[in-house]
């Protein structure tokens, strides 16, 4: 009898390593990180090519933007019933065939479907890998969410430089077929070690830790959206997106516009080319750091601090602009606010909405991701187009941080607080929860 009731508690896996699922979804994440942050490698040859405006072309990364998040949560939801393996296995041939496309895609037409199509794949990746590390460390649920999504923020780091001399020598549509092949298989290799933990497991020993909310209530999609703490996260989410997806898809071409594009700042390298390598690395880095500290602080702290920094240094970067090193510096200090938004968001959204459904829920959360992208991408073309700078995009990227930033600390604070103790006490005694206060 006692050997059935040891039986039930849910232990430490004897086979499975959560550190090699950690592994595993490291090296997806970065094999797919080139089709977000190396994409504006490709916009200057493909407007040639294909005869098209920079706001036409752009259309493709909204897609691909559009594609990887709304999808999210039906691939989440697949992830959660199915398991990683098989979705994030599909995920890296997606990946690679949108590449592969692309490269033979001779009109718009044909490169938004592609691009797209790797949009999907990366989405089914992305989310995959995402919530099965939040399932497997709770314990440290900002940090391991923050490396894992740091991996795809560094990916591009080391490939930028090899693309941007294939693409000059060989031309883009080499560079999409050669890459798009060892992404795929990267992927579908690295995806083959990926499982879900057993049900009801936890570490052995933990506890949640009173300085950030966790709920132990497993909220379904559904009941998630009943929620008003999900509506702050999602509008916050989607403003602070913006300015760093403005950076990421547009940077070769704001590089151009003030003229520093082609100055030589060391190693060889230009300073659009150094921007965004270096860019990558702190996109890279930041994210298991302010996982780290939020673990620490508190997500809803650690995003009033990140949001804060990033305002301040968009502003510092348009002041210095026309500098080449400071141009460099600067944008790596956008980005070194900006790229947390991915570990503090599936670490509020999993604190709040627990970890059953976690890769669906986060998948909802992440399509915020989506909305912004329709701005940051071909609305910022057509408002720079329209008005000849880049300065009123600045500025509104501007604006979206410091709202959120104050929405953080003075609105998802305390809603988040109320959110789990309010949960906590409907699973404590739903009938007391749902009583009339006295007053």
């Amino acid at each position: 009898m006692a050997t059935n009731v040891t039986s039930l508690v849910p232990t430490e896996p004897k086979i499975v390593n959560r550190w090699l699922q950690m592994c595993a979804s490291i090296i997806a994440m970065m094999a797919i990180a080139n089709l977000q942050y190396a994409w504006t490698l490709f916009t200057k040859p493909l407007t040639s090519s294909l005869h098209a405006t920079l706001a036409a072309v752009q259309i493709a990364f909204a897609a691909f933007i559009f594609c990887e998040t709304w999808l999210v949560p039906f691939e989440g939801y697949l992830v959660d019933r199915l398991g990683p393996r098989l979705i994030i296995g599909i995920g890296g041939l997606l990946v690679g065939a949108g590449w592969i496309g692309s490269g033979y895609a001779y009109t718009t037409t044909g490169l938004y479907i592609w691009y797209a199509i790797g949009g999907i794949g990366a989405g089914a990746v992305y989310g995959g890998c995402t919530g099965n590390v939040l399932k497997w460390f709770p314990d440290h649920r900002g940090l391991c969410a923050g490396i894992v999504s740091g991996a795809y923020g560094i990916g591009t780091a080391v490939t930028v430089a090899p693309i941007e001399k294939m693409i000059h020598v060989s031309g883009y549509q080499h560079a999409f077929i050669f890459w798009g092949f060892v992404q795929g298989i990267i992927v579908t290799v690295a995806a083959m070690f990926m499982v879900a933990p057993p049900k009801g497991w936890l570490p052995k020993a933990w506890k949640p830790v009173a300085r950030v909310h966790q709920s132990t209530i497993d909220m379904t999609w559904v009941e998630m959206l009943k929620q008003p703490s999900f509506y702050l996260i999602y509008v916050m989410m989607t403003l602070v997106a913006f300015g760093g997806l403005v950076v990421t898809s547009q940077l070769k071409e704001i590089a151009t516009f003030y003229k520093v594009d082609k100055v030589i700042i060391a190693w060889g390298l230009s300073a659009a080319i150094l921007a965004i390598q270096l860019n990558r690395i702190v996109n890279g880095v930041t994210r298991p750091l302010w996982g780290w500290i939020s673990d620490h602080i508190g997500r809803e702290n650690a995003m009033f601090t990140a949001f804060l920094i990033e305002g301040l240094a968009i502003w510092a970067w348009l002041q210095t602009i026309h500098r080449p090193v400071l141009f460099v510096l600067l944008s790596s200090a956008v980005f070194f606010a900006w790229g947390e938004i991915f570990s503090l968001f599936p670490s509020i959204t999993a604190d709040l909405y627990g970890r059953r459904w976690a890769t669906t829920n986060y998948g909802i959360v992440y399509t915020a991701k989506g909305t912004a992208s329709i701005f940051a991408a071909p609305v910022a073309a057509y408002v720079m187009f329209r008005t000849g700078s880049w300065v009123p995009v600045f500025y509104v990227m501007i604006a979206c941080d410091i709202v959120a930033a104050f929405m953080a600390l003075l609105w998802l604070k305390p809603v988040a607080t109320r959110a789990v103790a309010k949960a906590e006490a409907m699973a404590l005694s739903p009938t007391l929860a749902k009583a009339p206060t006295a007053k």
